[in-house]
Order: C-alpha cells, then structure tokens, then sequence
C-alpha cells in the first residue's frame, strides 16, 4: 500500500468515513473488553476469537467504507491475533498494550480526518509499518519489538505509573495575598463537593493540581503556583451551575448539550473575580477551554492572548479527561495512552507547555 496514503488520505465519501466512524464507536468497546479479559485468561480461546471477530470486523467496516487507513491498521493486527491463536506467539501486556494504541490512534485519525484536521502528529506511517513488521516478528523478539513500537508510535516507554492523587505541597502565599489560605481551603473544599457528584472523579482535583503545579515548575515558574492552585480548585466549579444530565453524562453529548456546557468557565471565573486578590486566577479558569489555533471557547482568543496559567491547565485537565473520557467501556485508559493522545492532539495546545508537561511525565516514570 502507498504509505502517503496512510499518511494524508484523501476522502473521497465522507459519509461512507461517517459510517466508518460510528461502527468503529462501537467496536472499539468489543476490543478493549476482550483484550481485558485475555490479560486475565489467554488461555480462553473464547475471547481469542471474540476479538479476532472484533478486529476482523473493523477490517471488513473498513473495505466497505473504502478506508485504506483500516484496513492497514486492522489486518497486521488480525495476523498477530491468529499467530497467538496458533501458540506462535504470547499475548502479553506489550501486546495487549499496542492493539489498544493502534485501535486509540485509528479514532482519532478518523475524527481528525471528520473535522478536516492534519494526521501528521498521529505517527501513522510508523504504526503501520511498525505494525506490519510485528505481525512476522518472532517469538523470542515478539515483546521487545512491542515496547520499540509503541515507544516509536508515542515517544514514551510503554511502562508508566499511575499519576498520585496525593495533595502536593501548598505553595506559600505571597505577603500581599491577604486571606490567601482561608480562600484556597474555601476553594479546595468547593472541588472537593464537585468530586463528589461522581464516583469517577475521585481523586481527579489532586491529579490535576500536581501535574499543573509540577509542569509551571518545570517551564521555569512561569505562573504564580498560588493563584494557578485556585484555578485548578475553581475551574470545574461551574459545572454544578449546569444540570447534571449534562456534564454527568455518559456516552456522547448533544449539540445542545455541548452548548450549555460552553458556560461553565464563565460561572467558575465569575466567582473568582468578585474575590479580592484572584483577578490572576479568574483569567486562567475563564481562558482553560481556548485553543491556540482559536477553536477553543467560549472566546475564540489566539495563542497570543490566553495567558500561560490557562495554557498549562488545559493540557492537565485534558489528559484527566482523557483517562475518563472513555468509562463506560468499563475500565480507564492506560495512563500511558493519554499520554500518548495529548501528544497526539498537540495543534489543541500550546507547543511551549507541552514540553514541560511531558518532562513531567518522564520524571514520574523515573522516580
């Protein structure tokens, strides 16, 4: 197959691509589930074939859709899947590992090419040929040629600890932030009420905190930890404002619903800036849903006019909502795959945060 038709397709039906995506909506729940099951058994042949069908399926949804991109991602795979039917190969946590980043970089390529986005950071041309190299790997170099993939495919080690939920330590505040830490205890407690609406979010505000925290750090302090700490309490708030069918939610939103949710930094930032001494924090929660390109809300602002603090928030609460953002498939996504996403979708964020973010995430994985 000519790889530059891997790399930027050219759609020639966008509703048969329509159809494509929505099928895939639905198998990719089907293949998560069984690669789940077979890390616990890979000895059922039950669920071997469950997911060969799943994947074959893909394969097949794809050649209908005339959608070469699936079918390059979908048969190296089908081939892998039958070499560990026949015991050529293990089925391994690498593996495991790489099917469910092959299928998570097929959705977004596919979503990217719906709303006429680049698939330049998706490292497509790798995967595939990364992939169709693995299906005639051997047995012996079967998981070493994972981790090499996968490490080519993301820029990171397949193996990545989870992100502690532990409170860091509170930054002091500055002599003439009055009230400073009665507010912030307000604040914390005010997230807290929101992380109660929902067993999934158990955990998430301190997850948020730190990467935002540990990520200024590492891109020199570039914003007061004081005030970006508030942000991160205060940024969701909003949400309660708003009717819970909406932002509690499972599966996908409406329009509509979409739209109502577009307010929710504004309630979050209106509270803020009725509070002496937060103006700073107010604009990083009013600012955290923009976008560099100027397809964020509810503003539209350019790279140029959102402020650093909301720059490193919307890449932290990014990768927290992408560990959620599939759930009810029944399980989180690896931290590794979010990871590997928030790269991907890099055009969302501004390049000079993304970096600090991911030394961030190479020092957990040090430590």
């Amino acid at each position: 197959m000519d790889i530059s038709s891997i790399i930027a397709p050219i759609i020639l039906d966008r509703e048969a691509l329509q159809e494509f995506a929505e099928a895939l909506i639905d198998r990719a729940p089907e293949i998560e589930g069984d690669v789940a099951r077979l890390r616990k058994a890979p000895e059922e042949r039950e669920i071997t074939a469950s997911l060969f069908r799943a994947v074959h399926n893909i394969k097949g949804d794809a050649a209908l859709c005339k959608f070469d991109l699936g079918i390059a991602i979908a048969h190296p795979i089908e081939t892998i899947l039958a070499r560990f039917r026949e015991g050529e190969v293990p089925f391994s946590e690498l593996l495991a590992e790489m099917i469910l980043l092959a299928v998570d970089r097929l959705e977004l390529a596919t979503d990217a090419l719906l709303a006429h986005k680049s698939l330049e950071s998706l490292n497509l041309a790798l995967l595939v040929q990364g992939l169709e190299a693995l299906a005639q790997e051997s047995a012996e170099q079967f998981d070493a040629a994972c981790a090499d993939l996968i490490e080519a495919v993301t820029g990171f080690s397949p193996v990545i600890p989870d992100i502690s939920s532990r409170p860091p330590p509170s930054s002091p505040p500055n002599p003439g932030q009055k009230n400073a830490s009665t507010d912030l205890q307000f604040f914390r407690s005010l997230a807290l009420q929101f992380e109660s609406r929902s067993p999934l979010f158990k955990g998430r505000t301190m997850r948020i905190l730190r990467l935002a925290l540990e990520t200024n750090k590492a891109g020199n302090s570039a914003v007061d930890p004081v005030q970006l700490e508030a942000a991160v309490y205060l940024h969701d708030v909003g949400m309660m404002f708003l009717p819970e069918s909406i932002w509690l939610k499972v599966g996908k939103m409406t329009p509509e619903d979409k739209l109502a949710l577009r307010n929710h930094p504004g309630f979050a930032a209106g509270l803020l800036q009725r509070i002496s001494g937060w103006e700073a924090a107010a604009e990083i929660v009013a600012q955290h849903h923009e976008m560099p390109d100027g397809g964020g809300y509810p503003k539209a602002l350019l790279d140029t006019e959102i402020c650093p603090g909301a720059k490193i928030l919307a890449i932290v609460d990014a990768f927290e909502a992408v560990m959620l953002k599939h759930i009810h498939r029944g399980k989180n996504r690896s931290v590794l795959r979010a990871i590997a996403e928030i790269n991907a979708c890099d055009n969302q964020f501004s390049p000079e945060w993304i970096t600090p973010f991911n030394a961030v995430i190479r020092k957990t994985v040090e430590n």
